[in-house]
């Protein structure tokens, strides 16, 4: 797969990655990962099984400690910084196991997303702004969450993140598991989040849906990023259809995908 370059835009990115390397013990799973999220658009890893998605998500996080390489958030060098603190900073990872508590109501699942912020004012507009985005917290807000299908538990805990403000929002597989009614629903909110202005990385074995809810796509190979792309421009390249996506690339016209400037493409390796 041969990569062009692209005009690298003036701002600087939400989100930087350079040459991370990280693992499990003594083996290494990113070899070297660099990636950069611009702000208020969705960014889509797809990859295959094993490649280390949900491992760079660990690593932006702080779950997982790089080996080497750096993490750059909001211009501050965050590679070290704990779980906790990056928290506070406004990035926030919805992990795939489900995190609701099954027997709390919706709207208690949702007031656990603010817990840790004291100005109740600020609460109580973050709330106001996620029923907007999300009518099932109004619609099912007495029912158990344990009660909702998988796709409404994924809706209700999107909107969670929102009573913290998030300046990026990482979600690992959302779709995973999911019945295809369910997974409309994830999209849903995805396009949502989009819609919203709002900065997401996404990582989804669901390429083809994964990349249409998405501004830019990168594509994760072997521990090291590929390929960068806008989003529509994966969908309709025979290669990753043919690689990533299980069959013929789509047409311009079928691939539904915003217009944005796409992300700075890293240095890539053959």
């Amino acid at each position: 797969m041969t990569a062009t370059k692209t005009t690298e835009p003036t701002s600087p990115p939400l989100l930087s990655l350079t040459e991370v390397v990280a693992g499990y013990g003594a083996g290494d799973i990113l070899k070297g990962v660099s990636l950069k999220v611009r702000e208020g658009q969705v960014t889509c890893l797809i990859g295959p099984n094993g490649a280390g998605k949900s491992t760079v998500l660990k690593c932006i996080s702080g779950l997982l400690k790089p080996k080497a390489g750096a993490v750059t958030f909001a211009g501050k060098d965050v590679t070290a910084t704990s779980p906790r603190a990056k928290l506070g900073l406004g990035l926030v990872h919805v992990p795939q196991d489900r995190s609701l508590f099954p027997h709390m109501t919706v709207w208690d699942n949702l007031l656990m997303g603010g817990y840790s912020v004291r100005d109740h004012h600020a609460v109580k507009g973050r709330i106001e702004e996620a029923m907007a985005m999300f009518p099932i917290l109004a619609r099912r807000r007495h029912a158990h969450a344990g009660s909702l299908s998988g796709g409404e538990q994924k809706q209700v805990e999107i909107a969670r993140t929102l009573l913290l403000n998030p300046r990026l929002i990482m979600l690992d597989e959302p779709s995973i598991g999911l019945d295809p009614k369910s997974r409309k629903l994830v999209f849903e909110a995805i396009g949502t989040l989009a819609a919203s202005g709002r900065t997401v990385l996404l990582v989804e074995q669901n390429a083809r849906s994964g990349l249409a809810a998405s501004h830019v796509g990168a594509v994760l190979e072997a521990g090291v990023v590929r390929l960068v792309r806008t989003a529509g421009e994966l969908l309709t390249d025979p290669d990753v259809a043919r690689l990533y996506l299980g069959g013929t690339p789509q047409s311009p016209g079928q691939a539904r995908t915003r217009e944005s400037t796409p992300s700075v493409l890293p240095e890539h390796r053959a």
